[in-house]
């Protein structure tokens, strides 16, 4: 079975990304404010998260009630902003400071990850899927791709994708607010989609998408790349609206048998095996037992010793070098999982703990959309 597929229908932004330079899967909050400094409704941020705009949260209206106005903004975008192609893949490349990717946008059915073509790399928030399915089914668009990686020996995909590209002129060229420059040729050569479906593909990024679009049952827009130089960088999980001091976290950790130490002038950890808690008064360090440290932190730190959910209100991932809300009682810093690790969970069939790895760099939203129908 074919699973991995052209864009049959699919537009191209024209110029720029109309809207906030937000990633459309970023945190609840940091897209609302985005949206609100935005000034316009007519963004793809919009469309992405209509229940998030300034006159959905006052009017307080759900996600399905929203859904409609997202359709209409997005008929509107494509008219003015993008340009309609068929029947094409796109050859893409991103480097920045946070690392360099060279790969193939394309679609890949919904199908493919029952068959194990796709597997999952994190568990997942069946909350956050159940949204992304809605939006998929309510929209009938993919706005924003997921990171899928071929796991494998040899790397031949960036090798044969830079050889199509060559001095080519690229289709888009733009560079983002963190300064990293996307650049995408469009074609009709579809032999690269055989290569991709040679591998079994790991989800690096995106794994609420992939699964968003499995639940919905439509096809998922994805980059397929083997880097060459994909990087993974930490996920941190914050405390908030808690009432926990610094001595309160250590008398709970102490309790469960943790080593706690004060420790002020604490680095952030490089190596796993310990976390640094940021706390209003203080930092803590505190030593992990044997396991992966994001399942031992929200298992142990969190659930048994503070008796908190790790996927309820108090506690949310956040990526390393964001900026942690105002209500915030504390933020928990792990090491970057090594990729070593992350392979290993995949070879031994498992899955790494929910929102435990940030692999950079990632496709930039709505550089090409496809329709889903």
């Amino acid at each position: 079975m074919t699973w991995v597929r052209p864009i049959t229908r699919g537009w191209v932004v024209r110029d720029e990304v109309p809207g906030p330079d937000v990633d459309e899967f970023a945190e609840p909050d940091r897209v609302a404010a985005a949206l609100a400094r935005s000034g316009s409704a007519r963004t793809l941020l919009a469309v992405q998260h209509p229940h998030r705009t300034p006159e959905a949260l006052k009017a307080g209206r759900s996600l399905l009630d929203s859904l409609p106005a997202a359709r209409n903004t997005l008929s509107a975008l494509l008219r003015t902003a993008y340009r309609e192609v068929s029947t094409v893949v796109a050859l893409y490349e991103v480097d920045g400071p946070d690392g360099a990717a060279c790969g193939v946008l394309c679609l890949v059915d919904p199908t493919a990850v029952g068959a194990g073509h796709v597997q999952h790399s994190e568990e997942i928030y069946p909350d956050v899927v159940r949204e992304r399915a809605a939006v998929l089914a309510g929209l009938g668009y993919a706005t924003s791709a997921a990171l899928l990686v071929p796991v494998g020996e040899r790397d031949e995909l960036t090798e044969e994708v830079r050889a199509r590209t060559g001095d080519q002129r690229p289709t888009v060229s733009t560079v983002d607010s963190g300064g990293r420059r996307h650049r995408l040729w469009l074609t009709r050569d579809t032999s690269l989609l055989t290569t991709i479906e040679a591998h079994t593909l790991m989800v690096a990024d995106g794994n609420h998408r992939v699964a968003a679009a499995a639940a919905a049952n439509v096809t998922m827009l994805a980059l397929v790349t083997a880097g060459p130089g994909l990087r993974i960088g930490a996920i941190h999980r914050v405390l908030t609206n808690t009432g926990l001091t610094a001595t309160n976290l250590a008398e709970a950790w102490r309790a469960v048998g943790l080593s706690v130490r004060e420790t002020p002038d604490a680095l952030p950890p490089a190596e796993p095996g310990r976390v640094v808690v940021r706390c209003a008064t203080t930092t803590l360090d505190v030593a992990l037992p044997p396991g992966l440290d994001h399942a031992v932190v929200e298992e142990v730190l969190i659930a048994q010793a503070l008796g908190l959910d790790p996927a309820g209100p108090h506690v949310h991932p956040l990526p390393g070098g964001r900026t942690a809300p105002p209500d915030t009682d504390a933020v928990i810093e792990l090491a970057p999982v090594p990729l070593a690790a992350v392979l290993a969970e995949h070879a031994a069939g498992r899955r790494m703990p929910r929102k435990s790895t940030y692999f950079t760099p990632k496709p930039r939203s709505g550089l090409l959309l496809a329709d889903l129908h």
